[in-house]
């Protein structure tokens, strides 16, 4: 069974930073894709980064670009996303989620498998 289980999230002042981290377990395809969502309550849930295992390429949405950070460390089978000068509108729980395939999506309904969600709050 895929697990993923996400950290590092917290409260922060608006321009500062964290470091969230999403450990995955229990799969052993090659191919694949780690996605970050977040969502607010009552708000769709909102692709942010994704990063493929074909080659570590990543992607982001633009409201994050220059500001956030997806990377991995494939001994530990944990994928990073450092988050720096963080706004209000960050403020949602955030999600790691797993695609089979390594073709990146910025789109829930493509992802297998989801963690459980860190908390991301941002105060002004």
């Amino acid at each position: 069974e895929v697990q993923l289980v996400e950290s590092g999230g917290g409260l922060v002042q608006a321009g500062g930073s964290l470091r969230l981290s999403c450990a995955a377990s229990g799969f052993t395809f090659a191919d694949y894709a780690i996605g970050w969502f977040r969502q607010d309550p009552g708000k769709e849930r909102e692709g942010v980064s994704c990063i493929s295992s074909n080659d570590g390429s990543t992607y982001y949405i633009d409201s994050v670009k220059g500001r956030f950070t997806i990377s991995s460390d494939n001994a530990k089978n944990t994928v990073y996303l450092q988050m720096n000068s963080l706004k209000p509108e960050d403020t949602a729980v955030y999600y790691c989620a797993l695609k089979r395939g390594y073709s990146a999506s910025y789109y829930p309904i493509e992802y297998d498998y989801w963690g459980q969600g860190t908390q991301v709050t941002v105060s002004s």
